[in-house]
This record gives C-alpha cells, sequence and structure tokens, in this order.
C-alpha cells in the first residue's frame, strides 16, 4: 500500500471512489434518482474543481495498491472558528475496508493538521444512519458532540430524502490520532 498527496490527475479516480461509496452507503438518506442518476458526474466535477490547483489550506491523501486508487481521504486546514480541521471525506474502496487503510488515512491527516497547525482538534461529520462508519470513528476515540440537518449535495435538497441527519465527530487533538509505532497496512 502506498500513501501520497493526491494531485489534479487523480480527480477522476476519487471522484468514481466517492460516488461508489455514497451509492453502497448513502441510500435512504439520498435519493435513489440522484445515487442511481448523476452521482459520478457531481462528484467527479467537485473533486475537478478541488483538486485544479494545489492549495495551503487542505491536503487530499491518496492509497493505491498496486497504482489503483483504493481510498482517499480529504483534510481543511483551519475549518472553523477555533481552528479545528475537518476531515471532509474519508472513503475507502468496499474491497479494501477493515484493512487499515482508513485508520491510516486519518492519521496521515492528523499528521497533516499537526504539521499545519500544532493543537489542532480533528472533526468530521457523518451520516447518521451510517453505523459502521460511527462505530469505526469511535474506535478510534473520537467523540460524537453534535446531531444536525444534513446538507444536501451541491445544494440541491430535492437529492434528499426527507431530512437526514449528520453527527459530528470531533478528536481534540489531532496528535491523539497520529499512528507513529504501526506500519501502514501491507
Amino acid at each position: 500500500m502506498q500513501f501520497r498527496p493526491a494531485d489534479a490527475s487523480d480527480a477522476d479516480a476519487i471522484g468514481a471512489l466517492h460516488a461508489d461509496s455514497w451509492r453502497r452507503h448513502y441510500r435512504g438518506s439520498y435519493t435513489d434518482a440522484y445515487l442511481d442518476g448523476d452521482v459520478l458526474a457531481d462528484r467527479s466535477a467537485l473533486w475537478r474543481e478541488r483538486l485544479r490547483e494545489p492549495g495551503d489550506d487542505f491536503v487530499t491523501i491518496v492509497a493505491e495498491q498496486a497504482s489503483v486508487l483504493v481510498g482517499f481521504a480529504h483534510t481543511v486546514f483551519n475549518a472553523d472558528s477555533t481552528g479545528n480541521a475537518l476531515l471532509d471525506n474519508l472513503h475507502v474502496a468496499s474491497a479494501h475496508q477493515r484493512g487499515g487503510i482508513g485508520a491510516q488515512l486519518v492519521a496521515l491527516s492528523a499528521r497533516a493538521t499537526v504539521d499545519h497547525s500544532p493543537g489542532s482538534g480533528l472533526y468530521l461529520f457523518v451520516l447518521e444512519e451510517n453505523l459502521n462508519a460511527q462505530a469505526f470513528y469511535g474506535a478510534l476515540g473520537g467523540r460524537r458532540v453534535e446531531r444536525a440537518e444534513a446538507e444536501a449535495p451541491g445544494g440541491d435538497r430535492a437529492r434528499l430524502n426527507g431530512t437526514p441527519m449528520k453527527l459530528r465527530y470531533l478528536w481534540p487533538d489531532s496528535a491523539a490520532l497520529i499512528r507513529v509505532d504501526r506500519e501502514p497496512p501491507t
């Protein structure tokens, strides 16, 4: 397994993995019409825009196996009023889940956060119905600190089923997530 910063050439592969993950895990929260329709085009466009130019306010890390993208994490630094970083996206291909890739991506995101803003916390949002992700974040020591209404993808409420809720998980000290004693999964 290799981990590296993403660049613009990764946008379509990241968009495809992002869309596939949403199709697998967000049914019920997002409409089938959206998930079965334009989610791939929507996510690919998002990633082309995000990765068009490098920035100092975010980092996107990809995990590759045999030159195939199998996971990614996108972290936005200083995303809230207290200077905490937002782990805005974390997705691992379904065939590669439960192998430590997600934990390593979180650790690398935490390392980047500490390097950018020492003492900063890290947080993320997860849909309330995504119980597996909640268990994963809890196992990593994340604390559930907020419940709120989820935003619609691209701001289009027609893409939502009803009013799905999201949960905020927080690690007050990003350094606690850095696992320097672990080798990356192979």
